[in-house]
């Protein structure tokens, strides 16, 4: 595809949406609760902002709910995350087929409780023929664990002889990454003040434009989401081209 064709014009809105939800833990200091009296309330938030993306016309939204760093986290707040993530697919997945959300997860399962990636299978099959807002859902996911994964898988293409090394550009290698599906992001945002990407989405995000808003997770609003939304219009972005 060429520039020409990559090239958004002002008035168009973002397609696909990511989202860096930043600031759980703070938000429950605040109150003097639990760490997990934030992510619990994160969650709930998620709910919210997939409600509206019709609203707004994002097609796709890609949230980041555990990375290969967060690991390193007390293992009291790792097993009540991987409790959360287990009780919120059991809580969500009626809802998720009644509004047409399909759901998609991303990142390596191999560490993951094996219970847990049962619900995450049963509910990806459940929401397969769903075609509303398609939810992707980062869990053990990190940019450059992703790509040291599609390399692996391509280098043994490779290896097998079924992949000419000579015909790999930049247009091979996404075919081997998680979001092999999806398109790739117009708009990442990240809330609770911090300006880093934190190996979210790296190769698919080059291009993408970034919001870094101020507003902790738990509190960000639908409103808030239709307004970055809408800001998006106002962007014209050139992918290195001289746009008039």
């Amino acid at each position: 595809m060429s520039v020409n064709d990559n090239t958004k014009i002002a008035g168009q809105g973002p397609e696909h949406v990511a989202i860096i939800m930043d600031g759980n833990g703070r938000w429950a200091a605040q109150r003097g609760r639990p760490r997990l009296f934030g992510h619990h309330a994160g969650a709930a938030r998620v709910r919210e902002i997939v409600a509206v993306c019709p609203d707004v016309g994002v097609k796709y939204l890609t949230v980041f709910g555990f990375s290969t760093e967060n690991w390193k986290r007390t293992q009291s707040e790792v097993s009540g995350l991987m409790s959360l993530f287990k009780v919120y697919i059991q809580n969500e997945t009626r809802g998720l087929v009644k509004n047409n959300v399909k759901v998609r997860f991303i990142g390596d399962r191999v560490r993951l409780d094996l219970k847990l990636v049962a619900l995450m299978d049963e509910l990806e099959a459940a929401t397969e023929n769903c075609s509303g807002t398609n939810l992707t859902v980062a869990l053990n996911y990190g940019g450059r664990d992703e790509v040291a994964r599609a390399t692996k898988r391509l280098a043994k293409d490779v290896a097998l002889g079924e992949l000419d090394p000579e015909s790999i550009d930049e247009e091979t290698l996404p075919k081997y990454l998680d979001t092999y599906v999806l398109p790739d992001p117009d708009l990442v945002i990240r809330t609770s003040g911090e300006a880093r990407v934190s190996n979210f989405l790296l190769w698919q995000s080059a291009y993408a434009e970034y919001e870094f808003v101020d507003t902790l997770w738990p509190d960000f609003s639908a409103a808030e989401f239709k307004s970055l939304t809408q800001g998006f219009h106002l962007r014209k972005r050139k992918y290195g081209a001289v746009v008039g």
